[in-house]
């Protein structure tokens, strides 16, 4: 009996990833922080690609991480990657609401006015569920992703922005079992092929 060896392995793609992309991890990869994860993409150009984990949330609010945070506001708080984790990145529904905001996809949006966005929490005009917040982001260089995929370590999908803006830990999973039966085989894989 011949054994299919590649029944893990990503089918090729045909087309390059962009902005309001996902990006789903092999299951077998040992990165840290990619292990098992789905990468919201924010920009993709000729100068490299920026995206935010959406399934690694962290056990803090942001009025822990900054101190004139109304402490009352329980948005989401996530790892976005391993770049910069010093600063909190977010996304968000405000669309043109929050000055200098970047729209993605459909109304999504990514970052705008610090201040401003503290001041509308403050005066009630917006609710948890419509951002979410980061620590850090994720980063490529230019043809870095590209290679990446050649490589097969990432899926290119999409997925609803209404997904992507609500914090689900189990969206790797769930979106995989949307993806035919190839990716579906993935959803029961122990994270170590060794274990079975």
């Amino acid at each position: 009996m011949i054994l299919d060896t590649d029944f893990f392995k990503i089918e090729p793609q045909n087309f390059a990833p962009q902005a309001g992309n996902i990006l789903i991890a092999e299951p077998f990869s040992q990165d840290i922080y990619f292990r098992r994860s789905i990468v919201f993409l924010t920009e993709h150009n000729k100068n490299g690609s920026i995206g935010f984990i959406l399934n690694k949330p962290v056990g803090a609010t942001m009025s822990d991480l900054l101190s004139d945070f109304p402490t009352y506001f329980d948005a989401q708080l996530s790892i976005g990657g391993p770049v910069d984790t010093d600063k909190i990145y977010y996304i968000h529904t405000l669309g043109n609401l929050l000055p200098h905001s970047m729209r993605i996809i459909d109304n999504l949006y990514w970052g705008g006015d610090f201040f401003a966005l503290k001041n509308m929490i403050r005066s009630g005009t917006i609710k948890p569920n419509q951002v979410r917040f980061f620590i850090g982001y994720s980063g490529w260089r230019p043809t870095q992703l590209e290679t990446e995929i050649s490589n097969f370590y990432w899926v290119i999908s999409n997925l609803e922005s209404e997904k992507i803006i609500s914090f689900e830990k189990s969206i790797w999973r769930n979106t995989l079992s949307k993806m035919g039966k190839k990716y579906r085989s993935w959803v029961n894989t122990p994270e170590s092929p060794i274990f079975n």
